[in-house]
């Protein structure tokens, strides 16, 4: 039997992430738990020891506590761009350059995020239990409705860590322990030391938020999705998962308890080593999902005229200079120059609406005013430049833009849920070349 392993910390900005290392086998797996966790005291459990000792057995298991939760800093409610730097930090302290990413639950959302933005860090995806989506949708019947999340951020509310009455409602995901007190009563114990009721209640809201869906199409690595089919609370969301990623394998399992460790937790395990030490190398990739930025100068041929040419070239430069900057500082990559504008990527949106903002705002010292707009999809690498129709549609919708503004397509929306950005709803737009309406917002000041 494994020991304790010991709990290090690795730094993301200027958040410490907890993390623990175990086992050594051939290739690295990165566990990503459900919305709160606490290393330590997973170990307690003999059930839950069994379970990350059997899938340390045949990997080097890598686990985290998300920030906010167990043993990790506990700060404000997170982004899911926040948790995906977390992610990538673990890993880069515990000296995996590549691994197979698990994730459970909400985790579920995390490890696709990660998976379709740094393919060639990812070996192969697995999901357990979990969901593209938490609330309810014209287009996603399966959802959660607001009048029961409401009442279930209430329970947190009330009955956070209160073992009997419990937070996360036992009857739901474990209903073979609801008359189980002792269990119970660990319940209650394992929510207080994974977080506060107030943590909790702002990882739920910020869960609801999370759509996924549009990101499922960009998984390119080998996937496996697991769940068992009476587990109400997510066979829903895994049925959609595995009907969506190209070329998924979906294992359905008989139980009706969420938690893997629970129940037979071996069917679990046994489907997750056979699949990934089964896995086939995979070809360095072609695609990768990027936040694409694109700018231009307002009524550049007017402002070029008005100044000449000697004095508009030296106001080019200083806006390139500039740009460039604000690029660098943001974590981003300058793709080319478009000649009074720029084309850059980013890893994560809320960084690139920041970018955006700070550009339109510094170039005022110039005399000049810029346009910004930003769509979050796949795109193609080919070599130093890109391309595809993600390209294309950040690229239509930069042309809607006004004046200093910075607007973004739905999807750029949905993904910086949380992040404190704000948005003004500029109805649907047909983008030229582009098929569909798309919805595009304007970030507000």
């Amino acid at each position: 039997m494994f020991e304790v392993p010991e709990t290090r910390y690795a730094k993301s900005g200027d958040v410490n992430i907890a993390y623990q290392v175990v086992g050594d086998g051939p290739f690295d797996l990165i566990h990503v738990p459900m919305f709160v966790s606490n290393l330590e005291l997973q170990w307690e459990d003999p059930a839950e020891h069994t379970y990350y000792e059997r899938l340390a057995s045949f990997c080097r298991l890598i686990m985290f506590d998300k920030r906010g939760t167990g043993l990790s800093d506990r700060v404000a409610v997170a982004t899911l761009e926040e948790r995906m730097d977390d992610l990538r930090a673990v890993m880069d302290a515990a000296g995996s350059q590549r691994a197979a990413v698990f994730g459970s639950s909400e985790g579920g959302a995390l490890s696709i995020l990660f998976t379709a933005t740094y393919p060639e860090r990812v070996s192969a995806l697995v999901l357990y239990g979990a969901y593209p989506r938490m609330a309810w949708a014209p287009d996603y019947p399966d959802g959660i409705p607001e009048e029961i999340q409401a009442l279930t951020v209430q329970n947190f509310e009330e009955n956070w860590g209160r073992g009997q009455e419990g937070g996360i409602p036992v009857w739901a995901l474990a209903p073979d322990r609801v008359d189980d007190p002792a269990w119970r009563k660990a319940h209650g114990r394992w929510e207080r030391l994974s977080a506060s009721p107030g943590a909790a209640v702002a990882a739920y809201q910020m869960i609801f938020q999370i759509d996924v869906r549009h990101l499922l199409s960009a998984i390119r690595v080998p996937t496996l999705v697991v769940y068992r089919t009476a587990d109400l609370a997510h066979a829903a969301g895994s049925r959609y998962l595995g009907a969506h990623i190209p070329g998924a394998k979906v294992v359905e399992l008989p139980g009706n308890t969420y938690w893997p460790y629970l129940g037979d937790q071996g069917a679990i395990v046994d489907e997750i080593e056979e699949f990934l030490t089964g896995v086939r190398p995979v070809h360095a990739p072609d695609r990768a999902l990027a936040t694409v930025l694109f700018t231009d100068i307002v009524s550049s041929t007017e402002r070029a005229a008005a100044l000449g040419d000697d004095a508009w070239t030296r106001t080019l430069d200083r806006h390139d200079a500039l740009v460039a900057h604000e690029v660098e500082r943001h974590r981003g990559r300058e793709i080319n120059t478009t000649g009074d504008g720029i084309l850059a990527t980013f890893d994560g949106p809320a960084r690139a609406v920041r970018c955006a903002q700070a550009i339109c705002e510094e170039v005022q010292s110039l005399g000049i005013e810029v346009r910004a707009g930003l769509h979050t999809g796949e795109i193609e690498l080919r070599g130093a430049d890109i391309g595809g129709i993600a390209v294309h549609i950040g690229q239509r919708v930069s042309a809607l833009a006004g004046p200093g503004e910075v607007l973004v397509s739905s999807t750029v929306k949905d993904l910086v849920a949380g992040s404190g950005i704000t948005f003004t709803d500029r109805g649907s737009h047909v983008l030229k070349g582009v098929p569909d309406e798309w919805r595009v917002f304007a970030v507000e000041n």
